[in-house]
């Protein structure tokens, strides 16, 4: 599979180079693309994209009216469904736009109205949810004020940015102290985004309070249980999405919301398929329940790995499991299947790693297991 960030490519510099040469007089082509091409190679995504940014902005005039009517002339007409479409002889859109973020954040506060509507016209193309964040930083109350304006905009990449563009942490972005510290300037701007017809925008808004939920946990289950209260099953969605982080947790008042209390059951211990297991291999995880409740209790049931570390002691790791439904008296068996392969975010050590559940968030006893890996017994 070619590397993601091939999407910064020769054939997209040579792109962005014949759309300047098309709005600006006297313009070389073949510089710009020299300046950018043999430099790629050793460069990750981000850092490209960083690159492309600076040679533009030392292509384009200085005169900031005239800098943003060039790139928006170099903008693809078509404004909606474009993430995932190259940049041709129409315009630029897709991936080629994330440069443009870079390049008027970075280099457009000092005409900060006119770069904040370039930014809304760029988000029709791709998102500008890197680059808006430089006029957050610069000065949160006046972009968040202009931001307030996009939530009635028809173009719902534009409204989705209102919610993505803000939130504290968000991935592969420069993080938002301001908004980490007190988020209270953007609630209102999420909730009047909660009910939007778009499930893109909604999900936005869930992820953003998720995001808000790792520094504010009471914060977020306080606005979840208020909105809850007007309960629609797409609200019920964007809040349950919102507050995942929360539920692996089993933070109790968080499960509440959505009808999972402390579980009256009696439950065996967790049953393993298999005592040992190699990297590659799959095994099934389960556990028997029975009700002791008078009336049907929900249950929300993740499983936990505990991984074995390094110096001997184990990490606990939640993975989403499910919700049932147990009626008064009934037993069920709930079982999982987990792959155990190698991923760049956790190193496995061989040994006895532990297994158990988390029933509205109440963990049961642990069962054990021998991870093994090539070399090692």
């Amino acid at each position: 599979m070619e590397p993601f960030k091939n999407v910064f490519s020769p054939d997209l510099v040579r792109c962005l180079a014949a759309h300047l040469n098309r709005h600006m007089r006297g313009f070389d082509a073949a510089a710009f693309a020299t300046a950018i091409e043999p430099r790629l190679a050793g460069l990750e995504l981000k850092a490209r994209a960083q690159l492309i940014a600076d040679r533009l902005h030392d292509a384009l005039p200085a005169d900031p009216a005239r800098r943003a009517e060039i790139l928006l002339a170099m903008l693809h007409p078509d404004r909606i469904d474009h993430a995932d479409r190259p940049s041709d002889e129409d315009g630029i859109c897709g991936w080629a736009v994330m440069p443009l973020t870079i390049l008027v954040g970075q280099r457009g506060i000092d005409d900060f109205d006119r770069s904040m509507s370039l930014m809304r016209e760029l988000t029709m193309r791709f998102s500008a949810e890197f680059g808006i964040r430089y006029f957050l930083l610069a000065d949160q109350a006046r972009a968040l004020a202009i931001m307030a304006d996009w939530i009635g905009d028809p173009n719902r990449h534009v409204r989705r940015l209102v919610s993505e563009g803000t939130r504290p942490r968000l991935p592969w972005a420069m993080q938002l102290p301001a908004l980490i510290i007190d988020p209270a300037p953007v609630l209102p701007l999420l909730e009047r985004l909660r009910d939007d017809p778009e499930p893109y925008v909604r999900r936005s808004v869930a992820n953003h309070l998720n995001d808000i939920s790792k520094d504010h946990p009471a914060l977020v289950v306080e606005l979840a249980a208020r909105w809850m209260i007007e309960e629609e099953a797409e609200r019920e969605a964007l809040l349950r999405h919102a507050c995942r982080t929360l539920i692996k947790q089993g933070q109790a008042d968080a499960l509440a919301i959505f009808g999972s209390r402390l579980p009256e059951i009696e439950m065996e211990p967790p049953r393993l398929s298999a005592r040992e297991v190699r990297m590659g291999e799959t095994i099934e995880l389960s556990v028997t329940l029975r009700s002791l409740a008078a009336q049907s209790q929900r249950l929300t049931i993740d499983y936990v790995l505990h991984f074995l570390k390094a110096g001997g002691s184990r990490r606990p790791k939640v993975f989403k499991g499910g919700n049932i439904i147990l009626a008064p008296g009934e037993a069920t068996t709930f079982s999982r299947r987990h792959a155990f392969k190698e991923v760049t975010t956790r190193r496995h050590y061989p040994g006895v790693h532990g297994v158990s559940f988390r029933i509205n968030g109440q963990d049961t006893a642990q069962a054990e297991f021998a991870l093994l890996l090539d070399g090692h017994n």
